[in-house]
């Protein structure tokens, strides 16, 4: 593979990345690239900053440039791959899909086959290929261990139709999760800002230093002895951002081992959180679609062992309601 693509490469440095080191604002920035390989282009005088070349540890300050050449990476290729699709809705510009558990969206280094990608490629005649070879029509993600509604676009018109109504948080978006502890408050709004945790730079945290907002509304639907099970409403999409804010807040996914703790009842070794309502306007003809998809099995044994009675209720609903059209805009729940 060939990062950027060909020829130089210019990215200049905005206020919200000031003060990162080099390497780790590349790695922000080359989501396809492992942080060791930008460190090696970095030593290998492939990177510089306002014309020089520097050093990985060097702290980038706002209106920086900072130039790469094409390098050399491991080869990482998405190819189409025979996988089931569990498909909500399909058109010339568009394609829902229901993502399963344990599913990568997109091929990266240490995931280069099985995921959602191979799957669209093999399914689809094309997809838009605004985000490069490696996400074509990868519109938004899902984490690997969080199952659920996703939407990828067919064409380019399509993709950045869907990415302005991403970008401006008017794509409804809603998940069920069972949380650790007792939830309180009937209602709430954690509104805190997410970015790259400085202690450990794989997982992400609540940090009021180069980050970004991050707001996640929830509802309480139902207590139970040690649990609480929520609905949860993404106003801003950062990585992890409903894992990392209800860590935050001290009631982690249950399953979480990366953000919550290690072990659990249930044997879970995958957070229990599902996408379960898609809400947007369909990129070219302007209606409002709304899809809704039913809880997978694990969570629904968990729920029966629990004895939810808001939770059965919430699945009878969600599977007699998996799409509907409003073309006012309003949606159908």
């Amino acid at each position: 593979m060939v990062i950027p693509g060909s020829g130089n490469t210019e990215i200049d440095v905005d206020e919200g990345a000031q003060g990162q080191r080099l390497d780790v604002f590349l790695s922000s920035t080359l989501p396809d690239c492992s942080r060791s390989q930008i460190q090696k282009a970095i030593d290998n005088g492939q990177v510089t900053v306002n014309g020089r070349a520097v050093k990985r540890n060097y702290k980038v300050k706002k209106g920086d440039l900072v130039s790469f050449a094409e390098f050399q990476l491991e080869e990482i290729e998405a190819r189409p791959e025979k996988i089931p699709l569990d498909v909500l809705y399909e058109d010339r510009d568009i394609i829902v899909v229901n993502k399963p558990q344990g599913m990568v969206v997109h091929p990266a280094p240490g995931s280069t086959s099985g995921t959602l990608v191979n799957a669209l490629l093999y399914h689809c005649t094309d997809l838009s290929g605004i985000n490069g070879k490696l996400r074509p029509g990868i519109v938004h993600r899902i984490d690997k261990d969080t199952s659920g509604i996703l939407v990828a676009a067919k064409n380019d018109v399509a993709h950045r139709g869907l990415a302005r109504q991403l970008k401006d948080h008017d794509m409804r978006r809603e998940y069920l999760a069972l949380v650790h502890g007792i939830i309180q408050h009937d209602v709430g709004c954690i509104d805190a800002p997410i970015g790259r945790n400085p202690g450990d730079r794989k997982k992400m945290a609540v940090v009021f230093c180069n980050s970004r907002r991050a707001v996640t509304q929830f509802d309480v639907l139902e207590r139970f002895k040690e649990y609480t099970l929520v609905k949860l409403k993404l106003e801003t999409g950062r990585t992890h951002q409903i894992r990392v804010h209800m860590a935050y807040i001290k009631h982690p996914v249950v399953g979480d081992t990366k953000y919550g703790p290690g072990k659990n009842e249930f044997g879970l070794k995958r957070q229990a959180l599902h996408a379960y309502v898609l809400g947007f306007r369909h990129p070219s003809t302007g209606k409002y679609l709304e899809f809704t998809v039913g809880l997978p099995e694990y969570f629904k044994e968990i729920l029966s062992v629990l004895g939810s009675v808001k939770g059965a209720e919430l699945v009878e609903s969600v599977e007699n309601l998996m799409y509907s059209e409003q073309p006012d805009g309003s949606g159908n729940t």
